[in-house]
């Protein structure tokens, strides 16, 4: 026994490696939480976008359908449905039977502005014939 201790010293280590993996441990513990938050912010970025995108479809949708009632109605009624998807109405317009919107929807620190178009559809060239041939 003869050492006062009680500490055992295994051959060819060094008393100045006692406590390193404490320090590796809780470096790659921070690492780790770090990289966590970075993917958590990417998804709360990414989110905020689609659900903006999709407020911005269904409010350009929207007024796409009440054009031929007039841009006031037309807006109007994308400002509602904006306001049912959670985002709010930037901005639109309507020309002829085209509806123009931007659209912005807050989900944590992130407001993504996504702008969306919406009207019929361009009339289709006759079969056979290639596009812009009259």
């Amino acid at each position: 026994m003869g050492r006062g201790c009680g500490h055992r010293r295994i051959a060819g280590g060094s008393r100045g490696d006692r406590g390193s993996a404490t320090v590796w441990v809780a470096l790659t513990a921070a690492t780790m939480c770090a990289v966590f938050a970075a993917v958590l912010c990417l998804g709360q970025a990414i989110a905020a976008r689609h659900r903006a995108g999709s407020a911005a479809d269904l409010a350009a949708l929207a007024a796409a359908d009440r054009a031929l009632w007039g841009a006031p109605d037309a807006c109007v009624k994308a400002l509602e449905v904006a306001r049912a998807q959670g985002a709010e109405l930037v901005r639109c317009t309507v020309t002829g039977e085209i509806a123009d919107v931007r659209v912005r929807a807050r989900l944590g620190p992130y407001a993504p502005s996504v702008r969306a178009r919406a009207g019929p559809a361009p009339a289709a060239a006759p079969a056979g014939l290639p596009e812009g041939v009259p």
